[in-house]
């Protein structure tokens, strides 16, 4: 008979692969809505205002036609290496520990059907330990995102993704990499668990429903459901997050979110909802979808 702690062990690591794996599918389908979203965001009305009082960016549609026009369609994919960088170490993490974590919190001998409340902070725990490890690859990430058209003759400040790394380390210490550490915690916690633990309620409440099976068509509805939650509840942390690591005058997360509220009102907490429902509810979706099949194949 093997031993319970190889098989857990091993349970894990096909997990974290099978997580990792889904995760980076669904980045590569869905990064053009993370950067439209990412741009979206940083758009501050005083900078984003022209001679005629227009906004360059307008909408999901309307960003992604901007960049695709002024930078041509490569630049939807930007940070898409480090987007991959992430989801390896995040994806992997946050997903392959939570069941362990889960039953952890229920204990071994719990039977029946998980209280949500459990799900809730086993999500809370996972994501937040999977991104204080990942932090590094989220900051270039956005860093790399938010950098639009520049005027000709003004260079750009990283080169690529490894050079990003190194240049942020170089001028602004190993530590810099961790910035915004404060609000990315709160932020993918916060929409881990609003992800991982919607999706596990909602198709557990589906396959109870007469007719239902343990599909893809349940998949899909459980994962757009799972994005729903997470934009619904995250998006405040989510502007605060992304415009720290791709703004420095900031000089802490609660000076990010007061001036953020003086200057554009309590509104541009929910700045690029649309794009951010898109991303994450196309993103969630892939993910799952990808997650479960991948799942089968290892007989978990």
């Amino acid at each position: 008979m093997a031993d319970p702690q190889s098989q857990t062990d091993f349970s894990f690591f096909q997990t974290f692969l099978c997580s990792a794996f889904a995760a980076c599918v669904a980045e590569l389908c869905t990064i053009p809505l993370d950067v439209a979203k990412v741009r979206l965001q940083l758009q501050k009305k005083a900078a984003a205002a022209d001679g005629m009082g227009q906004s360059r960016y307008r909408g999901l549609m309307g960003t992604i036609a901007t960049i695709a026009r002024e930078e041509g369609l490569p630049a939807l994919w930007k940070g898409v290496i480090a987007g991959l960088h992430r989801q390896c170490i995040y994806g992997g993490l946050r997903i392959g520990l939570y069941d362990p974590v889960k039953l952890y919190l229920v204990g071994n001998n719990f039977v029946g059907d998980i209280p949500l409340h459990q799900k809730i902070l086993a999500a809370l725990f996972t994501g937040a330990v999977a991104i204080s490890v990942a932090n590094p690859t989220d900051l270039v990430k956005v860093r790399l995102q938010a950098e639009g058209k520049l005027p000709a003759g003004v260079p750009r400040r990283y080169s690529g993704t490894l050079d990003a790394y190194f240049t942020i380390i170089r001028q602004e210490g190993l530590m810099a990499l961790w910035t915004g550490i404060g609000p990315n915690i709160a932020r993918n916690a916060i929409i881990n668990a609003a992800e991982l633990a919607s999706y596990d309620q909602v198709k557990q409440m589906i396959l109870k429903i007469p007719g239902f099976l343990d599909s893809i068509f349940t998949h899909l509805l459980a994962g757009l459901g799972a994005g729903f939650f997470a934009v619904c509840i995250g998006s405040p942390v989510d502007v605060v997050k992304s415009r720290m690591m791709g703004d420095s005058t900031y000089k802490n997360t609660i000076d990010c979110f007061v001036k953020t509220l003086q200057n554009e009102g309590p509104y541009a907490f929910y700045k690029g909802f649309l794009p951010n429902f898109g991303r994450l509810g196309s993103w969630n979706a892939v993910m799952f979808l990808t997650l479960e099949q991948a799942k089968k194949l290892f007989g978990l």
